[in-house]
């Protein structure tokens, strides 16, 4: 009932001094003070601070009103705004004896930000009792002590302070002794026994006390140790210290066994009633733990730590007992100086780690309290940041910052900074603690799509499949999120808006590039779109690229014999050889074309078979077959040459001729040789009589073209015209003898085949007439010193002027 009437007063004089700050460095405005008892129930009011501070308590939740404190005894009602007991307040614990006790904290509200300082007295209530250290406590006294001698005696432990602490001692009533109340230069009360009448160990050797400790409290608290008084011999003379009070001075963090000072009493009697000990009189525990006394000597040492900051003054009581039962008493006081041995500490009060890039210099980022337990130089704390950085700390008051923006933001360029807030005290020397964060920054749409490459070229081989990719061109935008995602699109193409979808398509999210049908390289052989790549960001940013597509050639298209026709069979007629051929004669040619282009089109010559191996060679890229070494009597009048004529795609595609050669110097010759062939079989002996009627209209044939050639020989000098008909290339009107012009399909070249007149053997020449089917390009005969060039401007042919009559197969380089 006591402790709710003294709650219910101190509730009434809870607000002991509002007021309001004048604008403290723009975050603090006001400072609060009240004052409550210990012990009170969690949920208990201590102030209406929202209405003391002037705020509306609707506003409250918006601007996130709570306490900042790092213990927690209190906190801030979220509906009425009022300061609550949070947990257990024992002002013994917080304070220990001090005299006063306060605990100081602050309040925190956003928008805009606010501190406000509150300070809560912990007033004391009686809620300890005296308590002595010993249940017992040991005297003895010589019988020769004179009525008045004093003894001191263990003063009791009292954990509350004021009104509250210990106030006296008493003992129960007796005739020899009683007790007075003494207090020590700290304040602290000790006990001390009176002898009131002389002692007589014959009558009574021994006394049996209760000594009794009450403190000041309503109502009283008392604690009881029991007094055992033993009566010795006499022993007339107490020990007498050198001074009453020992002063000593004393860093903190001083080593361990560092000498503080010796105490020292003389004692007049002789032997072993002169014989000194020192010990700790009521030293309290914390006390003694620390400090060691050498029960000879005198000599005190330290014996733990000593910190400023928790102690920074020990009284210690001292007694001197010589052989006997005297004593004597002083006090010891150690005073303790503070060195820089604490580091500062950053508290982030209020802390926002994601900032937009586009965010305005000056904005708040954080709130910084820092705090360093030492006093004076050592306890003043500077802060900074490392250079370089965006930001800046400005000091906004005594021990508090804000982390402001001080320079324009770019997540392109750095997405995260980490942040080190450093603060170092003055003290000598000075000590430093750091607290590093990370500060992300949040993007916004501002970098456009970029591509990869300025534009793109792509070789795409002809007959590819429909629905192929062919490309993926690839934008980046360094943005996140919508901001960074990119789609594709074809916006723009050199084709027919129409036909374009049928050519090509993009990815949406890819940008892979798909073929929608099988290009073919002789009908497009290049064509280009515009692509555009556009972000989701509002709004939306893009950029556009060039997309060039060159449909390559493929080895698609076989070799085309041209000469020698073929037969129904597949193979070739006969060709005669005269007997008396040298080594290297010109037998007859191979002429074949391909409608590819470039290396695909690039033809050679193989022999795969031949009746007599060696007899003849062939020219790997001329096709011209030639004698290879001067024929014998004995060689056969027939023989066979089985070509194959190879492109020079990968893979190879071929074609092959059959050649049938037969020795001899006239048509008329050849005609029995081919009579004495084996007896065909039924089945083939009407195609050996069409064979028959065909080389007899061959030789008619043949001698007329040489007739006529000779003519014309005879008729050079007289008619320039007629010569100039002879030169190859020159003479564009079909002659008798000419065989006819193959040139069809998309074959890059057409052939006109003449018959020479300068010999009796047959020569064949090829050359191009037909240079605006194929673009302009150098030809490579099998004649090393002709060199063809074919372009189709004025539909002409330049060749070297020294090309004569003999056989010269040009093909492209």
């Amino acid at each position: 009932m006591r402790r709710n009437a003294r709650q219910a007063e101190a509730t009434k004089r809870q607000v002991l001094f509002p007021f309001l700050l004048s604008l403290f460095c723009g975050a603090f405005s006001q400072q609060i003070r009240y004052t409550i008892p210990e012990e009170m129930a969690k949920g208990s009011l201590v102030g209406t601070l929202a209405k003391d501070l002037g705020l509306s308590v609707q506003e409250l939740p918006a601007r996130k009103f709570r306490v900042s404190s790092e213990e927690d005894y209190f906190n801030v009602s979220a509906e009425s705004g009022d300061l609550l007991v949070s947990g257990r307040i024992d002002r013994e614990t917080i304070c220990d004896r001090k005299s006063e006790c306060a605990l100081e904290f602050e309040t925190v509200a956003e928008n805009p930000m606010n501190i406000f300082h509150v300070v809560v007295v912990i007033q004391d209530i009686n809620d300890n009792a005296p308590r002595f250290v010993a249940k017992s406590i040991d005297l003895e006294i010589c019988e020769s002590a004179l009525p008045g001698v004093k003894f001191s005696l263990d003063a009791a432990q009292d954990a509350d302070v004021g009104s509250n602490s210990l106030k006296s001692y008493t003992t129960n009533p007796n005739q020899h002794f009683s007790v007075s109340t003494k207090e020590s230069p700290d304040g602290s009360k000790y006990p001390e026994l009176l002898l009131e009448k002389p002692l007589d160990r014959e009558q009574q050797s021994s006394y049996r006390l209760m000594l009794i400790a009450m403190d000041g409290g309503n109502p009283s608290l008392s604690g009881t140790t029991q007094i055992r008084i033993q009566v010795t011999d006499a022993n007339d003379n107490a020990p007498v210290f050198s001074q009453e009070v020992y002063r000593a001075i004393l860093q903190e963090n001083v080593p361990l066994g560092t000498s503080v000072l010796r105490v020292t009493a003389t004692d007049q009697d002789e032997g072993a009633n002169a014989e000194i000990t020192y010990t700790f009189l009521s030293a309290p525990t914390s006390a003694s733990l620390l400090f060691r006394l050498n029960p000879n000597t005198g000599d005190i040492t330290t014996n733990g730590t000593l910190d400023f900051e928790q102690t920074r003054r020990y009284v210690l009581g001292v007694e001197a007992k010589d052989g006997g039962v005297h004593t004597a008493h002083c006090n010891v006081q150690i005073e303790i100086i503070d060195e820089n041995d604490n580091v500062p500490e950053v508290t982030f009060i209020s802390f926002s780690n994601q900032i937009p890039e586009d965010s305005d210099l000056g904005t708040v980022i954080a709130l910084i309290k820092v705090r360093d337990q030492d006093s004076g130089q050592n306890g003043l704390v500077i802060c900074y940041i490392q250079k370089d950085l965006p930001f800046k700390l400005e000091s906004t008051s005594k021990n508090y910052y804000k982390l402001v923006i001080d320079r324009a933001l770019d997540r392109e360029e750095t997405a995260e900074y980490n942040v080190t807030i450093t603060a170092t005290d003055r003290g000598k020397p000075p000590l430093s603690s750091s607290t590093s964060i990370t500060l992300h920054i949040a993007d916004v749409n501002d970098n456009a799509p970029a591509f990869h490459e300025a534009s793109y070229v792509v070789h795409v081989a002809e007959n590819n499949p429909p629905g192929a990719s062919i490309a993926q061109v690839s934008a980046s935008d360094p943005d996140l999120g919508p901001n960074g995602h990119i789609s594709y699109s074809i916006v723009a193409t050199d084709l027919e808006p129409q036909a374009l979808s049928s050519y090509m398509s993009v990815s949406e999210q890819s940008g892979v590039v798909f073929a929608q049908r099988a290009f073919d390289h002789e009908q497009l052989r290049a064509f280009e779109v515009t692509l555009q790549a556009r972000d989701r960001g509002s709004p939306a940013l893009s950029a556009n690229v060039s997309l060039r597509v060159l449909v390559d050639d493929c080895n698609d298209n076989a070799p085309r014999v041209l000469y020698p026709a073929l037969g129904t069979d597949g193979s070739a007629l006969f060709d005669t050889v005269p007997r008396a051929a040298q080594p290297g004669y010109l037998v007859t040619k191979v002429v074949a074309v391909d409608a590819d282009s470039g290396h695909n089109a690039w033809l050679s010559y193989h022999v795969l078979q031949a009746s007599e191996p060696g007899l003849f060679s062939l020219g790997l890229r001329t096709g011209e077959v030639r004698t290879a070494r001067a024929l014998g009597d004995r060689e056969a009048a027939r023989q066979r040459l089985l070509v194959a004529v190879r492109d020079g795609g990968q893979p190879s595609l071929s074609a092959t001729a059959t050649l049938h050669l037969v020795f001899a110097d006239s048509l008329q010759e050849a005609l029995p040789d081919l009579s004495d062939r084996s007896e065909p079989s039924d089945s083939q002996s009407e195609l050996q009589f069409y064979l028959v009627v065909a080389l007899a209209l061959i030789s008619v044939l043949f001698l007329l073209a040489v007739i006529l050639a000779i003519a014309l020989r005879l008729q050079r000098s007289s008619s320039p015209a007629a010569r100039g008909c002879f030169q190859p290339g020159l003479c564009s009107k079909s002659e008798p003898g000419v065989l006819p012009n193959y040139s069809e399909g998309t074959l890059p070249y057409s052939y006109n085949l003449y018959v020479a007149s300068q010999s009796a053997k047959t020569e064949l020449n090829f050359l191009n007439v037909t240079p605006e089917m194929v673009p302009p390009q150098d030809l490579l005969c099998d004649d090393p010193s002709t060199v063809v060039h074919a372009s189709n401007e004025d539909n002409k042919i330049t060749y070297d002027p020294s090309y004569s009559s003999h056989v010269s197969f040009c093909q492209p380089i």
